[in-house]
């Protein structure tokens, strides 16, 4: 496992009384970020739309409360095309979205080209994409945090990583990535 250390200036920074006011004023945006378009519907009507977060401090308290790691996706919503043929492709699937529901937190870090997120969003998406040196998307990162109350500093600790599932049998690419990910929970808690 893979020990990441970075400092939390990026987080005091970002994570403000008037960031926070913003953040509520576009709830319903950011409640599910990864509906960019119409097209992007929830397979099964029944199923409640999955919760996406955009601020890593907000994802962690939820982590820590529910014990369960954070799926950071990093993408780039309104340019990447295989960040939006994953998104069609996986994450409006029912099973994915169960499996999300029990598993992991949702955390999207976004670097679109024509809308402009917030100064703090964009500081801690660069700082996170630099912790685990990510080069492409989609990438996603299963990951633990915890706060070093004695440095003030932020641990991540890695599971693993994952992105889009090339081979998979078309129509069926939720089932691949599914095993992929669930290799590295299962991994992770040995």
């Amino acid at each position: 496992m893979m020990k990441i250390n970075f400092l939390l200036l990026f987080l005091a920074l970002g994570i403000s009384n008037s960031y926070s006011q913003k953040v509520n004023q576009q709830k319903q945006i950011s409640r599910n970020n990864l509906k960019p378009t119409a097209e992007l519907q929830v397979q099964d009507k029944n199923s409640e739309p999955l919760e996406w977060f955009t601020d890593l401090q907000k994802a962690s308290e939820i982590s820590q409360k529910n014990k369960k790691p954070i799926f950071g996706f990093f993408t780039g919503s309104d340019w990447c095309g295989w960040c939006k043929k994953l998104q069609r492709d996986v994450f409006v699937k029912k099973s994915f979205i169960d499996w999300a529901k029990k598993n992991v937190i949702l955390l999207e870090l976004d670097f679109p080209r024509a809308k402009i997120l917030p100064k703090e969003i964009q500081e801690q998406n660069a700082s996170l994409q630099q912790a685990f040196q990510v080069s492409g998307y989609p990438t996603i990162w299963i990951f633990n945090i915890t706060k070093d109350a004695a440095t003030n500093k932020l641990n991540l600790a890695a599971m693993g990583s994952l992105g889009y599932p090339s081979g998979a049998e078309t129509g069926k690419e939720e089932v691949a990535f599914l095993e992929t990910a669930n290799k590295i929970l299962l991994t992770a808690k040995k």
